[in-house]
């Protein structure tokens, strides 16, 4: 077998699923030399919650951040994140925006870009995919992993070979919440190989404390890539740690080649940013416990936190084995939709809403109304009907591609924003994130010298 490849997630995925995605650049940038010359297939560094999470707690432009990542590592592929039609919001936009998006990421520095559509209903990738394509970049379709009684190995399989016929260019078994037991995909992986020769990647989280052993299994099926992060922001509710599997490989046919002495050095510069974001209460010790009910029950870690605090809002945390006891029924009656951003969050909150109402379905999110009329896309089994008639009545549902129905979006974004945005990259940002960016731009462009002023006269 070949060496197997790592994709280093810490820049991204890691500091995101532990500390809120609140590394700043200038956390990020000192250590990039070393971790270029680690020997890692690709680095994530965007995407997710990263460009709001810049704009929104940092006070960061995001695209001058990947801008300066680039211009320090040389040698290693950059790839991002991104979720399909949704870009990195939570709503479809329109196909101008996002091959605008896709053609700025590229230009500004990635080289592949992670496509998944929270339904893996592919219509919703086929612009991305394009995109990615026209502006000569590598695109990397993924399958959200998920269980159900339709989701079964040969459903992932075809799902692969549905990507395949888009043209990505290699396949990513996305497991957002750790839940993909070993057995299976070692099987999975078996059975992608034996129908398709692209490259295959697996991602999966530590919340539910099998991802270590899957990892092993799916090494040992012949996978190419796995997603890891380096030890200071693994585990918990990351990736495994990067230090771990190339010790345990060196000296095999599949030894990563990863320089250990150079991971011991980057390791070491991550230990105290680490320990400060604990000592802020920024860490919350929380996200590092193992939480097997993520098997039983098949919600994310990130979700089970998200769930905990909406009760504890609402002073109903004694509801919380009620609710989680609820998420599985809500997803089946929902068509089974695998639980991931922004799908995860919907289901979750229907879940406490039916559990602390005491009636089902008795108030329903706007986001689920739209949901069940279609507007995300074709659901995995079809919504149980009585559901469905309580949620929206008699209405139609659509079965176009939802973004067929969103008109042409960036002169109207540029129309908007203005003289805010003094380049494209602005205008995406506005268009993402309208309220959050409007306001960063506002305050990038007060004058530096007004504070010293109002100082002068005090």
């Amino acid at each position: 077998m070949k060496k197997l490849k790592i994709t280093e997630t810490s820049l991204r995925d890691g500091h995101q699923s532990l500390i809120a995605t609140r590394l700043t650049t200038s956390e990020i940038l000192p250590i990039l030399d070393k971790i270029d010359k680690v020997g890692y297939y690709s680095l994530e560094v965007w995407g997710g919650a990263t460009f709001d999470a810049c704009i929104r707690f940092l006070n960061e432009d995001p695209w001058e951040r990947l801008r300066a990542i680039r211009k320090k590592v040389k040698n290693t592929k950059l790839q991002m994140l991104i979720r399909g039609q949704n870009l990195l919001g939570y709503k479809h936009y329109a196909d101008d925006v996002v091959e605008a998006f896709v053609k700025k990421s590229l230009e500004n520095g990635i080289d592949i870009i992670r496509a998944f559509d929270a339904l893996n209903d592919y219509r919703n990738l086929e612009t991305t995919i394009k995109s990615v394509k026209k502006y000569k970049g590598h695109c990397q379709g993924c399958i959200a992993y998920t269980t159900s009684e339709i989701h079964t190995i040969n459903y992932f399989v075809g799902k692969v070979l549905e990507l395949e016929k888009l043209g990505v260019d290699s396949i990513c078994i996305k497991d957002m919440a750790g839940i993909l037991m070993p057995e299976v995909g070692y099987e999975l992986i078996k059975e992608i190989k034996k129908v398709s020769k692209l490259p295959l990647e697996l991602h999966s989280h530590c919340t539910g404390g099998i991802a270590q052993i899957l990892y092993m299994k799916a090494i040992e099926a012949g996978v190419d890539i796995i997603d890891t992060a380096i030890s200071p922001f693994s585990q918990g509710t990351s990736q495994p740690p990067t230090e771990v599997f190339v010790e345990l490989l060196k000296g095999t046919s599949r030894d990563t080649k990863l320089n250990m002495e150079l991971l011991g050095e980057v390791a070491d510069y991550f230990k105290p940013i680490k320990e400060k974001y604990r000592k802020e209460g920024i860490l919350n010790p929380k996200v590092m416990d193992v939480e097997p009910k993520t098997l039983v029950y098949q919600v994310p870690g990130g979700m089970l936190s998200n769930l905990m605090s909406q009760l504890e809002q609402q002073k109903a945390l004694d509801r919380y084995e009620d609710v989680l006891k609820e998420i599985p029924k809500v997803r089946k009656d929902l068509g089974y939709p695998p639980l991931v951003t922004p799908l995860s969050q919907m289901v979750g909150t229907q879940a406490v809403l039916n559990v602390l109402l005491g009636e089902r379905y008795k108030v329903v999110p706007k986001e689920i109304k739209d949901y069940v009329r279609g507007y995300y896309g074709s659901t995995p089994a079809p919504i149980d009907k009585i559901v469905q008639k309580k949620i929206i009545g008699d209405e139609e549902v659509i079965t176009c591609r939802p973004a067929d129905l969103i008109e042409p979006s960036m002169k109207q974004f540029r129309k908007e924003i203005g003289k805010l945005a003094k380049s494209e990259e602005d205008v995406l940002m506005y268009a993402l994130f309208p309220e959050n960016a409007r306001k960063f731009l506002e305050e990038r462009d007060k004058p530096a010298v007004e504070e010293y002023e109002i100082n002068l006269f005090i």
